[in-house]
């Protein structure tokens, strides 16, 4: 059996097609993406804090195992279930949320173990100044999403940082920890 140049060269065009199909995009959803801090409060408590004002999208190629992140916290959005405590994370020893309105998580690069997300390294902007960060991945799947109608993804990540990277060195000379626990739980709907 022949098989002609044309249908040859159909198949490799298809081919190719296929190998360069853009990933799906993957809009964050407000009800179920957050992003949270946890530090050490002088050895007697954990001062914990959340942003409910996320926005962004994920870029995901499930069949490739790759894709992008890029996502944005707005500070005034933090809740610690303490108005003086928020009020004192937005002065300027701290977020300084009136220069810095947002902080920024930049990832072009998605790590995975087999089937398993492990890690997105990126890039955290915050409070003017940009520092690699890895969030690490506690959990990660896809499923379909009744109310959207279509697939969500989403997942649990964490890191621990040096907050005095970006300038954060608020009562650090008197013995308050640099390093900060920081969580981001994103769950995104495909476009």
């Amino acid at each position: 059996m022949k098989t002609s140049i044309a249908t040859l060269i159909a198949l490799a065009a298809l081919s190719y097609g296929a190998a360069r199909a853009e990933p799906a995009v993957y809009k964050i959803d407000d009800d179920h993406t957050y992003a949270t801090f946890a530090i050490d409060h002088n050895g007697a408590s954990i001062n914990r804090a959340r942003f409910d004002e996320v926005t962004g999208s994920v870029k995901f190629d499930k069949a490739a195992r790759t894709g992008a992140v890029d996502m944005t916290v707005h500070v005034r959005s933090v809740y610690s279930g303490s108005k003086g405590f928020d009020q004192h994370l937005l002065n300027a020893d701290l977020f300084d949320a009136a220069k810095y309105p947002t902080m920024r998580f930049v990832s072009d690069r998605l790590v995975f173990d087999g089937d398993r997300l492990v890690e997105v390294p990126g890039q955290l902007t915050l409070r003017g100044q940009t520092h690699p960060v890895t969030l690490k991945a506690k959990q990660f799947s896809c499923y379909p999403n009744q109310r959207a109608k279509t697939e969500a993804c989403g997942g649990d990540f964490e890191a621990v940082i040096d907050r005095t990277q970006w300038g954060m060195n608020y009562l650090v000379d008197k013995g308050m920890p640099k390093t900060v626990l920081i969580t981001a739980t994103i769950e995104g709907f495909k476009q």
